[in-house]
């Protein structure tokens, strides 16, 4: 997905509006993708060339499968040998297909989604997001009230960071509906409303409990990150 500098300032202004009523942060980053997963991908891959040969060895699988045997059937112990090669060269080369079947069907991002567990995805995103949140300051705002709003599309995770000195000031259900209407948009493919949506949220309950000080000044800069 592509962010134009219209859909930057859109965001900056965003962040402005809402930060003029508050001396708390508010700063967005949206990640195309935090990771690749290809040790799950691997794994996977891996899993299925291990199963899927051995249940098709009730079915039958054999040389023959791959072009190994030939016409002429001799009852000599060589022959029997050959025959046991030959099963085994075709076992070993049903695994490498299948090995490498399932690993490029992993790439494509709809098989890919379904293949992570989500947990994993949730992990990775949250672990990202806690990187960018100290990265840019957020830890080190005078009254601890810096919120990260978080998204990572191809994952398709939001994360919304608040610090302690907001979030022990609001209730969960008010984060989960930050949330849920930044994916809302998303779903609908229009994130950077989302973001907006998202911002004047937290912008509201971030004026609710920290009004602007006399000597506020703007610790973090009012932008979207885009990795």
């Amino acid at each position: 997905m592509h962010f134009t500098p219209d859909d930057h300032e859109r965001i900056s202004a965003a962040i402005a509006k809402a930060e003029a009523g508050t001396s708390g942060e508010i700063f967005c980053v949206i990640s195309r993708q935090v990771s690749t997963y290809r040790d799950i991908r691997l794994a996977w891959a891996a899993a299925a060339s291990l199963i899927l040969p051995a249940i098709l060895i009730p079915l039958g699988l054999s040389g023959d499968w791959f072009g190994f045997s030939n016409d002429w059937q001799v009852a000599h112990a060589a022959s029997q040998s050959d025959e046991v090669n030959r099963a085994l060269t075709a076992y070993a080369l049903a695994q490498v297909i299948t090995f490498i079947g399932v690993y490029l069907l992993s790439k494509i991002p709809f098989l890919a989604l379904l293949m992570v567990p989500q947990r994993v995805r949730r992990s990775r995103v949250r672990r990202v997001a806690l990187q960018q949140f100290m990265a840019h300051g957020l830890h080190a705002t005078v009254d601890r009230t810096g919120v990260l709003i978080f998204a990572a599309m191809a994952d398709h995770e939001v994360e919304v960071i608040a610090d302690t000195g907001i979030y022990t000031q609001t209730s969960p259900e008010f984060w989960g509906s930050t949330v849920s209407v930044l994916v809302k948009h998303i779903k609908q493919g229009d994130p950077i409303t989302g973001m907006e949506n998202a911002i004047a949220m937290c912008g509201q309950a971030l004026a609710d409990k920290f009004p602007p000080r006399e000597d506020d000044v703007n610790e973090v800069p009012d932008r979207l990150i885009v990795l």
